[in-house]
Formats: structure tokens, C-alpha cells, sequence
């Protein structure tokens, strides 16, 4: 039997834990009991494993995501880039829930297009190119948000941006996690992971704000802190397995730092806030999940892809950065996107047999390019170009070293009033899908 949410008044909020792993959260709660009381209630309801792809290449936030939006495998949706949900004509919830006359906001859920008619409220992802919507607060946070997750690894942010952040701060921030805030802004110069806690933090109390604000039915709320945080410290994981005995190096974080409990003391009190409001159900779902990485490798982005390009002779109409060490590079023609590929592919690390651009997806008009060098970028290290040799360090940024890596396992936690349709222990991420849809009485 469905539940009837417009006449009970009950309202869904998806909170989206991006690749979170809860058998480590577990032990947390194991040797901190009573320090993590919103994991603990996760943990005592209705908490199953879900799995996702197969295929390791397939195993990206970017294309899970989708998955739990549209109800669709990877197989039958075929988005597999970052921001290319926009050239995707697959339905996705939030419309299908909005067209059943509910009010639906979105807030930074990954590869969204906004393809709804009146949206309570829309943030895009950082990366995504789509518009949010016209409340001038979504605009001014989403184009804060976006510019300083964008140059994260250059350490450069606008004034503008940090304006935009200081008005944010000023309207949504609330009192309670104010102490919160300065330690996480006061004591960030050289733990960045800090920023992108204090960030995680504002985007919920704006959520918060909007949800109770607007009564919207259906909301969405992605939180990728975490991610980044296993990506590039899960060795300092203060509870992690005996079995994975990796360790950072001391220039690159002090052993005694734990950036996992940081996060995830930020993450219980989020989660404790939206399980604690009567008239909410909660879903929480991470996609995938990470565990520790096999082998040491490094991660670099360009500083200014831009000059880079021009520096090498690509000549291009628009770059755009995606997510760490991603770029889309739009021409004029396919033509010049040959071109451009065939002078890319030609750039190596000189003495290291490598290519510097190892993955390059041409697309008619556009090229999708990852910076794949994995070894360390000295003051000596050149790249040869038909010749030509230049130094490698000024021209790009040290984003991390890898930490954590995909797995397919994900995990999902479903309240009292929302857990009667939960899917079964295992299933593909997309079958939250069919969950939410159920809850609002949608047939499926």
C-alpha cells in the first residue's frame, strides 16, 4: 500500500553522504561510543549494503549518482563523465516527483540537470553547467561554493567569492555552529580538508534553512567533503584496519591529525540535526564507498588550463575544469578537435616514458582530458612537446597524494516511515530510486 505524503504532511530529505564507508564509521562508534549519536541511530534502524558497478572504470560518484536519480544502471543510462547529465535526456526523480504536484529542492546533488518547472530551491554541483535557481541566495552560494572547490588545489580564491561566502555565512550560518565554524576556518592553513568541512557545514545550514523555510516534500542535499577526505587522508584514519598499514609522509600531514574523525564529527551532527525534525524521513545513501588505495599515487591539476593549452599550441574556444584532474576543452569544429588531441597526446613527461594526458576522450567538438601522471612533479621534472621542453611544477598544482580508492559496496539507512520500502540487503544503488517513488505513491 502507498503512503499518501499530502494528506499525513510526512516530507522526504535524501542525504547524500558521497562515498562514505561505514564499516570504518563503524569502528569509530566501537571505540567513541555516545560521540557519534546520528551514525548510531543510522546503525540501530534499517541500514543495508548496496553494490553498484562491476567494472572498476565504471565505479565514479558521477555515474552511480545518476544511477540512484533515474533508477537506471550504468549500461542503460551511459553517463560517464562529470556535468554530462546535461546532453542526457534519461528522466531523473526530482521532475517525476515535482510533476506529482510536490514541492522539490536540490542542493549540490552530483551530475543534476535543473530540469525542474518551479523549484523550491536549486544548487548545481560545482561542476555541472546548469543554472540554479532565481533566488539570489542560490546564486550568490552556488557561485561561492563552486569557484573555491574549483581552485581548491591552487589555494586561490576570489575576493569576490570570499564575499559572497562572508554574506552566506552572515545569513545562513547558524549560532549553534558558530564555535564550529572558527575552529574549522581559524586552524585550516595548512589542513585544508578543514575548508572543505567548514563548506560542507554551510551548505547544510543553508539546506536547513530552505527546507523549513520553503516546506518543501522532497529534498536533496550531497555532501562530497568526505569523499575528498578519504581520497586524500584515509592512511590517518586514527580506527583503520591493522591489515592496511600505509602511512602519509610527515610533509604531507602530521601523523597525530585525523582528518576522517574531523569529518565525520561535522557529518554526525548533520545527520543528527535533519533525523532529530518530526515531520522529515530520511534517507541516507553514500552510492559507492572507498578503501584504502594499494600503492602511493600522486594527483596534479593544471594551474591555469588556459595558458597551458595556449602555451602548447591547442587552439580552443572554452576550458572548462571538472572535478581534481579533469577538464573539457570545447572547438570551433571537429576539425580543430583532432587537432588538439593529436597535439595532447603527444605531450610526455620527458625521461618517465609516460604521457602526461593519458586519457582523452574526443567528442565531436570537445575533448574530455584527464591529467594522469602519477609519479611525484620535482622542481627538474620537464615535459617534451615535439622538441620543445618546459618545466612541469609552475604550470600545474600538488593536489594529493591517493589515499582511498572506489569500491562498489555502498551503504543506505532508511527511517521508520520510508523503510517499508526500502530495497533489499544488496541491491543496485538504483533501486532508491524506485524507494522514493514508491513513498510518494508514484507507480512504478
Amino acid at each position: 500500500m502507498l503512503v499518501n505524503v499530502a494528506k499525513c504532511r510526512r516530507r522526504l530529505v535524501l542525504i547524500e553522504l558521497n562515498e562514505i564507508n561505514f564499516d570504518i564509521v563503524s569502528s569509530y562508534l566501537k571505540n567513541k561510543p555516545g560521540r557519534f549519536p546520528g551514525f548510531e541511530k543510522c546503525f540501530a534502524g534499517k541500514l543495508i549494503r548496496t553494490s553498484s558497478e562491476k567494472n572498476y572504470k565504471h565505479l565514479e560518484p558521477w555515474i552511480q549518482w545518476p544511477s540512484v536519480h533515474s533508477g537506471e544502471d550504468f549500461a542503460a543510462h551511459k553517463i560517464f563523465r562529470l556535468g554530462d547529465v546535461v546532453h542526457s535526456s534519461i528522466p531523473q526523480i526530482f521532475e517525476e516527483v515535482e510533476n506529482k504536484g510536490y514541492r522539490v529542492g536540490v542542493v549540490s546533488a552530483m551530475n543534476v540537470s535543473n530540469r525542474l518547472k518551479s523549484p523550491s530551491y536549486f544548487l548545481p554541483d560545482p561542476w555541472t553547467q546548469t543554472h540554479s535557481d532565481s533566488n539570489v541566495w542560490s546564486r550568490l552560494i552556488h557561485s561561492a561554493v563552486s569557484q573555491a572547490v574549483n581552485d581548491n588545489s591552487n589555494n586561490k580564491i576570489t575576493l569576490r567569492s570570499v564575499l559572497y561566502l562572508i554574506i552566506s555565512f552572515a545569513r545562513f550560518a547558524r549560532l549553534k555552529h558558530y564555535l564550529s565554524y572558527f575552529r574549522l576556518a581559524f586552524f585550516s592553513g595548512n589542513a585544508s580538508w578543514r575548508k572543505a568541512i567548514f563548506l560542507d557545514l554551510l551548505i547544510h545550514d543553508f539546506h536547513l534553512s530552505r527546507l523549513n523555510s520553503t516546506k518543501t516534500e522532497f529534498s536533496t542535499v550531497f555532501f562530497n567533503a568526505g569523499a575528498h577526505i578519504q581520497h586524500h587522508y584515509l592512511f590517518n584514519c586514527k580506527y583503520l584496519p591493522k591489515t592496511f598499514n600505509s602511512m602519509n609522509p610527515s610533509w604531507y600531514i602530521s601523523a597525530k591529525e585525523d582528518p576522517i574523525g574531523e569529518m565525520l564529527e561535522v557529518y554526525d551532527s548533520i545527520l543528527t540535526e535533519l533525523l532529530d525534525v518530526n515531520d522529515i524521513e530520511v534517507i541516507v545513501a553514500t552510492g559507492l564507498s572507498q578503501k584504502p588505495y594499494d600503492k602511493i599515487k600522486y594527483y596534479y591539476r593544471l594551474r591555469d588550463h588556459g595558458s597551458f593549452l595556449g602555451k602548447i599550441g591547442v587552439n580552443f574556444k572554452l576550458v572548462i575544469p571538472r572535478m581534481t584532474r579533469d577538464f573539457l576543452i570545447e572547438f570551433s569544429s571537429a576539425r580543430e578537435a583532432v587537432a588538439g588531441q593529436m597535439i595532447l597526446n603527444r605531450v610526455e613527461v620527458k625521461g618517465a616514458g609516460k604521457k602526461l594526458f593519458a586519457e582523452i576522450e574526443n567528442r565531436g567538438t570537445s575533448l574530455f582530458v584527464t591529467l594522469t601522471y602519477p609519479d611525484e612533479i620535482t622542481v627538474d621534472t620537464l615535459v617534451s612537446l615535439d622538441g620543445m621542453d618546459f618545466l612541469l611544477l609552475p604550470n600545474v598544482a600538488f593536489v594529493a597524494l591517493k589515499n582511498g580508492m572506489h569500491q562498489e559496496k555502498g551503504y543506505a539507512y532508511f527511517s521508520d516511515g520510508v523503510k517499508k520500502y526500502a530495497p533489499a540487503e544488496g541491491a543496485h544503488v538504483k533501486e532508491i530510486y524506485f524507494c522514493i517513488k514508491r513513498f510518494f505513491g508514484i507507480t512504478i
